[in-house]
């Protein structure tokens, strides 16, 4: 509102007849890059775009009416999980609900759903966990999934997605790769995303109390080349553009109650990376680097949880796996030999 104040008070000083010749300008052919606004024009150029952006935050206010305020959240948090049924997913379930929070998770399978629930319950001794099927990469489906949760919890204060990832098992070039695969791949790991942040943030700036996305990262999202998996790492760097464009979105329609946040769980031995141990290189690095995705979530929970706890309104990058951490271990490995055959054995 303060660029609002100086920039009206500042054009009534100028006739707007001037004002509007100065800064409209055609630009065509023969427009040169290297020619410079005159600092009237770049003002009125400014001062419009501050309007717009004032505008769309007016518009977006009156259509959310919770969007610029927020209700303490206070545990026990209500947490759904995207692809819950196993690996860093189900991990992270089983640590919230340690802690006492509501959860709720899903996958493609209604048999890997119940499964998971059963072992959650048995697992944890908590009742308070839901589960439904869904297929992220569906509209419809991410749709039903908030239905269910708003049903049994109704709200969400922690929404973690992208443990659905995938790299369709597959490790080799992409030029041996199938269309299958690479649809699978894209469709999980960035169109289900997208989708899932659409609903969320639809839900969660219209709830009192707002809410946390949190987009779990992977190979390649610090932007090193991902060989032998190079759709899943591009898939991977998105991620981290995607979260970052939100949580622009969602500063420029003035929402203050939700926010976007990356989550980094370092290597995790899942289905998904041993299926890629078969190199010498591979093994080297799982060993050294690795962890059981239970380890990383007894560290992550307890960090995503602070989030709301402190009431903290800023974006949060939370990494398990530092680049401190990661040199520290791999000088070890080559010094003392730490870590050898972990879990496969070298060669």
């Amino acid at each position: 509102m303060a660029e609002m104040s100086v920039t009206t008070a500042s054009l009534q000083s100028f006739p707007k007849s001037l004002l509007c010749s100065l800064s409209t300008r055609k630009f065509n052919s023969s427009f040169h890059p290297s020619a410079i606004l005159s600092p009237i024009s770049r003002f009125c150029l400014i001062s419009k775009f501050n309007s717009f952006r004032f505008s769309a935050a007016v518009v977006k206010a009156a259509s959310s009416p919770h969007a610029n305020t927020k209700e303490p959240m206070l545990p026990p948090y209500d947490v759904l999980i995207t692809g819950a049924s196993k690996g860093i997913g189900y991990a992270l379930a089983k640590e919230f609900l340690k802690a006492g929070d509501n959860v709720i998770i899903c996958s493609r399978s209604d048999e890997r759903v119940v499964s998971a629930l059963d072992r959650l319950r048995v697992e944890t001794g908590k009742q308070h966990v839901w589960g439904t099927k869904c297929d992220v990469r569906e509209g419809d489906d991410v749709k039903t999934l908030v239905a269910f949760a708003k049903e049994k919890l109704q709200y969400i204060d922690i929404w973690q997605i992208n443990n659905a990832g995938s790299n369709a098992y597959s490790f080799k070039p992409l030029a041996e790769a199938s269309d299958e695969d690479l649809i699978q791949v894209v469709t999980t790991n960035t169109l289900g995303l997208m989708i899932c942040c659409r609903e969320a943030i639809n839900l969660m700036q219209n709830q009192p109390r707002g809410g946390h996305i949190f987009n779990i990262d992977g190979a390649g999202s610090d932007g090193r080349p991902t060989p032998r998996f190079a759709a899943y790492g591009a898939t991977k760097r998105s991620v981290v553009h995607l979260t970052k464009s939100l949580q622009a979105e969602l500063e420029m329609q003035d929402v203050k109650n939700v926010l976007v946040h990356n989550l980094s769980p370092g290597m995790v031995t899942t289905d998904l990376l041993m299926s890629g141990a078969n190199t010498k290189q591979a093994k080297f690095f799982i060993n050294v680097l690795a962890e059981p995705a239970d380890v990383v979530a007894e560290y992550l929970v307890p960090n995503i949880r602070s989030i709301p706890t402190n009431g903290s309104t800023k974006a949060t990058y939370i990494r398990f796996l530092t680049g401190l951490k990661a040199y520290s271990q791999i000088f070890s490995r080559i010094a003392f030999g730490a870590r050898r055959n972990r879990y496969v054995l070298e060669d």
